[in-house]
């Protein structure tokens, strides 16, 4: 199937691990042209070395590698982010497709979290995406074409986690929604991937299994049917598809890719 991804450019921002990562090296196979925007710049290195090493089944040896750049930017600030997409623009002439991947939880999970704990993670679960978003339009418009992929959570569509990160996570998918609704005559999709829990190196599964595994192992069999955690490719797959062309009637969705482990009936 052909995904109309060859020569696209892709900005993805909080891209140096875990599903940014995966969804860099997928786009590559593709031959997307990818921007990685992550605030560390010497994983970010290693990510961009990682991503031009990629070649696609039965490629010779002196195949292109594919075209990346990398930005270290903090996309939670404004003058950072805009500098990720103005380089981005400078290198590829354009944004065709945006995911957003900055996210975590962060301090006091509870209620009653002081101001400046909320202010972290509402800055990075939802305000990034929206500066991200916003910055990348006249781009899109321009050509009336674009697709927008944030990626949010399973706990932003119910209960579960941290009251900040739910909260962050929620808004952004009726963000996205609102986006979705207002852009679709300017010939832009916004949707949303939602994954479960996802393990991948360093990420917050693999600490927290590091530090408890028995405890977590009593939750992979309790919270996943499939008795198992999330891969990242598993969930940079559905951001594929939904900057795919096949996916051109697409709009406003949120995607849950979690192995069954969310209980919502919408």
């Amino acid at each position: 199937m052909d995904l109309g991804l060859e020569g696209q450019a892709v900005l993805l921002a909080g891209a140096s691990r875990g599903i940014g990562l995966a969804a860099a090296r997928a786009f590559a196979l593709e031959g997307s042209r990818i921007a990685l925007v992550a605030r560390d710049a010497a994983n970010l290195r290693e990510a961009a070395r990682e991503v031009r090493e990629i070649r696609g089944p039965g490629s010779p040896p002196a195949a292109a590698a594919p075209e990346v750049m990398a930005v270290a930017a903090d996309a939670t600030r404004e003058e950072d982010a805009a500098r990720a997409v103005r380089e981005t623009i400078a290198r590829f002439g354009r944004v065709d497709v945006l995911v957003t991947l900055v996210g975590g939880s962060r301090g006091d999970p509870g209620v009653g979290a002081p101001e400046a704990d909320w202010d972290a993670v509402v800055a990075a679960n939802l305000r990034a995406a929206v500066t991200m978003t916003r910055l990348v339009l006249p781009s899109m418009k321009e050509r009336r074409s674009g697709a927008v992929i944030h990626v949010t959570s399973i706990f932003g569509r119910e209960w579960g986690g941290a009251a900040s990160y739910m909260a962050a996570k929620a808004g952004l998918i009726a963000y996205s929604k609102a986006c979705a609704r207002e852009l679709a005559p300017h010939g832009i999709r916004v949707n949303n991937v939602a994954p479960g829990s996802t393990l991948f190196p360093g990420g917050s599964w693999d600490r927290r299994r590091k530090a408890d595994p028995e405890g977590i192992a009593a939750f992979v069999a309790r919270e996943l049917p499939l008795g198992r955690f999330g891969h990242p490719d598993e969930v940079a797959a559905a951001i594929l598809f939904l900057a795919s062309k096949p996916a051109s009637l697409v709009i406003g969705a949120c995607l849950n890719v979690d192995g069954g482990q969310s209980r919502s009936l919408i």
